[in-house]
């Protein structure tokens, strides 16, 4: 009886055995590639003791994706840095715009070689309130274009000149979020009947010059003016609000705006002008001397003894303007140079003096219009 008992538990330990030994085998074979699928990190602990149902191992081709597929998705991804890599800093800094206009902005250089040759984008078209902003080669070259006599200096009549007016203000560097766009109109007799005038109104700036007049002529020169250019032998009184455009000349020129905004002393230069001026004082600008050089020099190549007033307020909006439009400029289609509001019996008068090279300055303002960097309209 004991020995039959010892049988049977031998018997029953050896089943027990049997089962174990085959429970690892089926473990092994339906879980060991799954677990070799899996990161080292992630691979769950064998639990040896648990009950394990079998189950069939997943799809190679899901956990492994094709690698041939991998490898040309890499190159793909690294010719791309490369073609990053490789593309000029130039061409990216073209991207970004000057100003906010849609079409195009002034100040860009790179549309065409005849301008950039010419423009000068750290040239500053304002007299600043220190003799530092003045160059002093081109400070000689302009004290040489009106004799003023007296024995001042510069530094002495921009001391005075600037306890009368204000430092300007006006911000002449273009910018990414703004698109200014300035109308110069001039004076030719070919304005009248030319319709102009709402047109004209509708940009930022509106720049007349000198005796311009717009009352009874509306219709055709407009009505607005935010800059008014001119010189003592040409002065007017301009509106408040309106910016009063000093072209010195001379260092005489310079004198009479501190007199003319103030005690009214200085009555002639080498003729007799305006005592006193209205202007609103905190809104007057003075052009720097060196402007007249770099005009003479770079626009006008030498012709003429210097640029004319017109040339000057058209090279100076390109310097503070997004955009330029320019109206009323050369001779009407008769030929005849002469203001739109008279009838000037000496037409052409203007070309013959020597001081001024107009038939030049009309070609350098028709090729500004043929290179997109103006708007010509007469």
């Amino acid at each position: 009886m004991l020995l039959r008992r010892k049988l049977c538990v031998a018997v029953l330990v050896a089943a027990v055995l049997l089962l174990m030994l085959a429970s690892q085998s089926i473990h092994r074979r339906h879980f060991l590639p799954m677990l070799m699928a899996l990161p080292i990190s992630q691979a769950p602990p064998i639990n040896t003791d648990s009950e394990v149902k079998p189950t069939e191992p997943p799809a190679i081709k899901n956990l492994f994706p094709p690698i041939k597929a991998q490898v040309a998705q890499e190159e793909r991804k690294e010719e791309e840095e490369n073609a990053t890599k490789d593309q000029p800093v130039h061409n990216v800094q073209n991207q970004q715009r000057q100003c906010g206009c849609l079409a195009s902005c002034v100040s860009e250089l790179g549309g065409s070689d005849w301008f950039s040759k010419r423009y000068d984008p750290q040239q500053d078209p304002l007299l600043r309130e220190h003799i530092s902003s003045v160059d002093p080669a081109a400070l000689q070259w302009w004290l040489g274009l009106q004799r003023s006599g007296g024995d001042v200096t510069l530094e002495e009549v921009m001391s005075q000149m600037f306890k009368v007016i204000s430092p300007p203000s006006l911000d002449t560097k273009p910018l990414p979020s703004r698109c200014r766009s300035c109308a110069v109109v001039g004076n030719s007799g070919n304005l009248r009947q030319a319709g102009h005038g709402e047109q004209i109104d509708s940009h930022s700036f509106v720049i007349r010059m000198n005796k311009a007049l717009t009352r009874g002529f509306e219709k055709d020169v407009g009505n607005r003016t935010t800059h008014h250019f001119m010189y003592p032998e040409s002065a007017v009184d301009v509106d408040g609000g309106v910016s009063l455009v000093l072209l010195p000349f001379k260092l005489r020129d310079l004198e009479w705006l501190t007199s003319a905004l103030s005690t009214g002393h200085i009555k002639m230069t080498y003729m007799r002008v305006k005592e006193r001026v209205q202007a609103d004082k905190d809104k007057v600008l003075v052009v720097n001397p060196a402007f007249f050089k770099y005009v003479h020099e770079q626009w006008t190549e030498h012709h003429g003894r210097y640029p004319s007033t017109g040339m000057l307020a058209i090279i100076f909006a390109l310097h503070v303007c997004d955009q330029v439009s320019v109206f009323g400029y050369g001779a009407d289609q008769q030929g005849n140079w002469h203001h739109y509001w008279e009838e000037n019996r000496y037409a052409g008068a203007f070309r013959k003096t020597g001081v001024h090279n107009a038939d030049f300055e009309t070609e350098v303002i028709q090729q500004l219009a043929k290179e997109g960097k103006i708007t010509l309209l007469r």
